[in-house]
């Protein structure tokens, strides 16, 4: 019955395709964050690996319990869309290995259109430490994913959707990002743009800017991300980046999201959770909660609020996995959302 009562909204809704780094992520519980200054890695940051730093952390893996997830900013939103029965495709590069089946084999069993080109490099891992209190760092081997380009792409690849989803992680391409756009904007969809992390957009600053004034129109980023971009707090960085795009949003955790379309603000709250166990793809999972609603034309408020079901349950699980079971009480959550 769930299923019937989404698959009546689904029929009317618009389809999402996304871009972004096919990665694998590799996710590890740590004790303590003495790993973390063993291998360098900045807890709650995202950094760029090599070969040699990628060996040394499969080493310390070697020796703990790991979980094997899909992973990608962009790859995460689109598969939880794909399990509320959104339309979706999906636009990245893998390895041909094992990882990069792993990842096409996923891709395919949750109905996700699959646009994935292959590349002579290895497929792209995340190495994820997720720490006692669910925050988590990713020491990231791009690999395959790292060498999708500008040329890659063609016009084909957007025709049939309404938006395009992009993760920050590949705005440093700029040729290939703005080929993406403009491809994109040809075929008539609507550009989502996800901060992906405080130092990219620290590090990548004008570029942001110029993207969001010129092309972008919804701006996902948390409260860092925010703050990198337009050095403010939550509140005056929504009304910052809200005057240069259509809709932007302004996760801030625990406390919930802001929301501005033109002179509309709204602020929503989280879901209460007991316990976090890891906050990998909470971000991702409230972007898709979010466009979910977009695409079925419900109102800000109710996109915010399905966007924090979404990310409040990921938040209780180790990796972006969600088993079935939960994926039915998430719905009938929604559908009481809807209902008030």
């Amino acid at each position: 019955e769930i299923c019937n009562i989404f698959a009546k909204k689904i029929s009317k809704m618009d389809k999402i395709i996304g871009l972004g780094n096919a990665l694998v992520d590799v996710l590890a519980t740590l004790k303590d964050d003495t790993l973390l200054d063993e291998m360098g890695l900045p807890k709650g940051s995202m950094q760029l690996i090599d070969d040699i730093k990628l060996q040394q952390i499969n080493e310390k893996f070697a020796n703990m319990k790991t979980h094997l997830a899909t992973g990608g900013s962009a790859g995460n939103t689109i598969l939880g869309l794909s399990c509320l029965g959104a339309a979706t495709g999906f636009i990245g590069k893998v390895g041909n290995d094992d990882y990069g089946k792993f990842f096409r084999e996923n891709l395919q069993k949750n109905n996700i259109e699959d646009k994935i080109l292959l590349s002579d490099l290895p497929s792209g891992v995340a190495s994820t430490f997720i720490s006692p209190g669910g925050e988590r760092t990713f020491g990231t081997y791009l690999g395959a994913a790292s060498t999708l380009r500008a040329e890659d792409l063609s016009l084909d690849m957007f025709k049939g959707y309404a938006y395009l989803y992009i993760e920050g992680y590949l705005v440093q391409d700029h040729d290939m990002i703005l080929r993406a756009i403009k491809l994109a904007k040809e075929a008539g969809l609507q550009i989502c743009l996800d901060m992906a992390s405080y130092n990219i957009v620290e590090n990548d600053k004008e570029f942001f800017s110029l993207l969001i004034s010129k092309y972008v129109d919804i701006v996902f980023a948390n409260e860092e991300e925010a703050k990198a971009f337009t050095g403010e707090e939550p509140e005056q960085a929504l009304e910052t980046i809200g005057k240069q795009c259509s809709i932007a949003i302004v996760k801030i955790g625990c406390r919930g999201s802001l929301i501005r379309k033109g002179t509309e603000e709204v602020r929503v709250s989280a879901i209460p959770v007991a316990k976090v166990i890891d906050t990998t793809g909470a971000g991702d999972y409230f972007a898709a909660g979010f466009l979910y609603g977009l695409t079925c034309g419900y109102s800000l408020e109710k996109c915010a609020k399905i966007g924090s079901i979404l990310s409040g349950n990921v938040i209780q699980v180790i990796g972006t996995t969600i088993s079935k079971g939960r994926w039915d009480e998430i719905k009938l959550n929604i559908n009481e959302v809807l209902s008030e």
